[in-house]
């Protein structure tokens, strides 16, 4: 029969080990720049991440501004080794990793019939498999001092919403998985907890890069559902859009709480919206609702 290699536990000690220390990916803009202020500011030696340090000069006029200091460092979510890298670089300076906060991800607008499945996989790849590759390279540490592991998904990892099919899959991927290892890291001291946040100001049209016109006007057959379904979503980031630090509000209670939640929604349009779907047996809430957005 054969058994799992037990992996090494990794030393804590260091001249400031009591110096709790989080590591948070995709900090350049967003709910990843907020939750970075608001872990600093909490009194966390925030590991702030970006796959692009050229990109970080929000994330250094935030921390100026709030009187804080954060270690901004480089980190690729799909790229093992500077995952490895980032993660052996903060044991190596700091001697503990205390939590880990998943928030890098990107956004994307599609439907099958008019992408390819190299598309889907590129979605995958950033949304679910780089949350793998730093979860897997954080564990060992977390374990060592009983820490957190806090992944940012979405209201769209439990409906699943039209043209988001990519997005929709990675996320559900994201909280299937978590919902798993859930209990299996809690039974080595390690807490998991998924945010699910709804539209957060600028994130849709700003991030995704979406040429509306340009992508209805190719989207054949599909392009009236398609109109239907951006000028719905458009002014439901416009008008109804939550603050990032008002998102990173949750990333704090699971980083903080005693007992951590599981799943922590970020605003009580978010708590209602999931809870169609958590209380919809026969999936004829969510379709029916899901329906309207594109006729």
């Amino acid at each position: 029969m054969s058994t799992l290699p037990t992996p090494s536990t990794p030393s804590v000690t260091a001249p400031d080990a009591a110096v709790r220390t989080v590591l948070i990916t995709g900090t350049s803009s967003g709910i990843g720049l907020a939750a970075a202020i608001a872990a600093a500011r909490a009194g966390w030696r925030t590991v702030a991440t970006l796959r692009d340090t050229g990109r970080a000069d929000a994330l250094r006029k935030a921390a100026a501004e709030e009187g804080v200091t954060l270690d901004i460092r480089q980190l690729d979510v799909v790229d093992e080794e500077s995952v490895a890298a980032a993660v052996n670089g903060v044991i190596a300076d700091y001697g503990r990793l205390d939590a880990v906060v998943n928030n890098a991800g990107a956004g994307h607008v599609g439907t099958l019939e008019l992408e390819s499945v190299a598309d889907v996989r590129e979605v995958m790849e950033v949304n679910f498999f780089g949350v793998l590759n730093v979860s897997k390279a954080a564990l060992p540490h977390l374990r060592a001092t009983g820490g957190r592991l806090i992944t940012v998904t979405s209201v769209g990892g439990v409906i699943g919403q039209p043209f988001n099919e990519a997005y929709c899959a990675a996320k559900f991927a994201v909280e299937g998985y978590m919902e798993s290892l859930a209990p299996v890291a809690g039974a080595v001291g390690v807490d998991v907890s998924v945010i699910e946040p709804g539209a957060v100001a600028t994130e849709f049209v700003n991030n995704i890069g979406l040429d509306i016109e340009a992508r209805i006007a190719a989207a054949g057959p599909y392009a009236d559902a398609l109109r239907h379904y951006v000028e719905r979503t458009v002014g439901q980031f416009l008008d109804g859009a939550q603050t990032p630090a008002g998102a990173a509000e949750a990333v704090m209670e699971a980083l903080t709480a005693d007992r951590p939640a599981f799943r922590i929604q970020t605003s009580q349009w978010a708590r209602e919206f999931t809870g169609t779907k958590l209380a919809d047996q026969d999936g004829s809430a969510v379709v029916g609702m899901t329906g309207t957005w594109v006729s």
